[in-house]
């Protein structure tokens, strides 16, 4: 394929992917930010078991990452892709349904299948880098990462319509709606997905494995490619720490607010933090491309440092933590996107696809038992204490990454 027409296809498929972003996020924001208040409907409002949700989206994700990745090692993205907005958009059906019910079961049932639509869309911050130039990749998954800012940061605005639209127009239960809603968005997702990616940017790259070839490789050998080097570690770390630390103070801050009487203000807490987590976005692929991936690894720990420190600080003001969950979504931003990019830096193209849906699998894995945990943890210690230890991970990736840039430039002079 010649520059140009490659150049055009690129572009082509950023457009695709934005729009699939924008609607997922938007999906995945608006009916997460109420799953803990269902949970609390079914077990009561003093349960500790209040991050069972978000544990059980991103588990779902965490196991889908792996399968749908290696559906788009042997087919293509748009495949993988095509599955999991699909999945998603049935679990969605399915927790409404066990909203309305009040049935546990049926609730965490719809959410583990509502997590591929997380899955769907961390995978295709990968698919932005296909065509993309080695120099351009932070910036094409920025791109990416930037379009579901505009889902993720109104989505939990159309909380408030989705439910009274439920409870008004078809008599259902209060939290109902807003899963409903998700799952018609993430329908659109589907088709967007369906018919406009198109040719598959995996398969004109030459990424996809040939069907009945050689094997691909188990979890934990794909876990021993990255973690082969010192920068696949560190790519690695930065991606799991980054996600537990964000989403440990996340899941228990709606929570938190509702026992401290602002419920009310919630909403828009986790909106600004969904706004830090995407909108810096096209800033922090820049300046992971200019300054490289050790050193936004490095700003983004020192950024989640400085959240966690804020919330563990706030108390009853709900004011305090609008900056707080602000730079949590910078940090967690900076780490993803320069974990990621590190990621494809430290292993070879061969292993390129394989690796990305095993780190999102650890990465989503350990997430949703920081947000299991989480409730726990604050009813035993308070929030306070929560954010501190979500501090300490923050600061352990913060001092490896800066001993690791250390050490890279003492090499560098020394080879000079």
């Amino acid at each position: 394929m010649e520059d140009t027409e490659r150049a055009e296809l690129q572009r082509r498929t950023l457009r695709t992917l934005t729009t699939g972003q924008v609607v997922g996020a938007a999906s995945t924001s608006s009916a997460v930010t109420v799953g803990a208040y269902v949970i609390q409907e079914i077990l009561g409002q003093k349960t500790p078991w209040g991050g069972i949700a978000t544990a059980t989206v991103t588990v779902g994700t965490a196991v889908m990452a792996q399968v749908l990745s290696r559906i788009m090692s042997r087919n293509g993205r748009r495949p993988g892709l095509q599955l999991g907005y699909a999945l998603a958009a049935v679990g969605a059906v399915i927790a409404g349904i066990g909203a309305e019910h009040s049935s546990l079961f049926v609730f965490l049932v719809g959410l583990f299948l509502f997590g591929n639509g997380g899955a769907s869309n961390l995978l295709a911050r990968y698919a932005a880098t296909d065509l993309a130039l080695p120099e351009d990749r932070s910036k094409s998954m920025s791109r990416i990462v930037f379009a579901s800012t505009f889902g993720a940061v109104f989505g939990p605005l159309l909380i408030g319509p989705a439910e009274h639209a439920g409870e008004n127009w078809f008599g259902w239960h209060k939290y109902t709606g807003p899963w409903i809603f998700a799952s018609c968005v993430l329908a659109v997702a589907f088709v967007n997905i369906s018919t406009r990616l198109r040719p598959d940017p995996l398969v004109v790259s030459g990424g996809t494995r040939e069907k009945g070839g050689e094997k691909l490789p188990s979890i934990p050998r794909t876990l021993g490619i990255i973690t082969a080097t010192p920068k696949g570690k560190l790519a690695l770390s930065s991606m799991v720490i980054s996600q537990v630390t964000m989403v440990a103070v996340m899941t228990m801050t709606p929570v938190h607010m509702k026992a401290h009487g602002h419920e009310t203000l919630s909403q828009y807490v986790v909106s600004l933090h969904i706004a830090g987590m995407y909108a810096f976005s096209p800033f922090i692929g820049r300046f992971t491309a200019s300054r490289g991936t050790i050193m936004s690894v490095v700003v983004g720990s020192a950024t989640l440092v400085a959240a966690t420190i804020t919330a563990a600080i706030s108390g009853e003001a709900a004011a305090i933590l609008f900056p707080s969950l602000w730079l949590l979504g910078i940090g967690w931003n900076f780490g993803l996107i320069g974990g990621s990019t590190m990621l494809l830096e430290s292993v070879s193209d061969e292993n390129r696809v394989t690796v990305q849906g095993s780190a999102d699998l650890m990465m989503s894995f350990f997430g949703g038992m920081a947000g299991l945990s989480s409730g726990f943890i604050r009813r035993a210690v308070g929030y306070h204490m929560l954010s501190a230890f979500a501090m300490v991970a923050a600061g352990c990736l913060m001092v490896a990454a800066w001993f690791f840039m250390q050490r890279r430039r003492a090499e560098m002079q020394v080879a000079a």
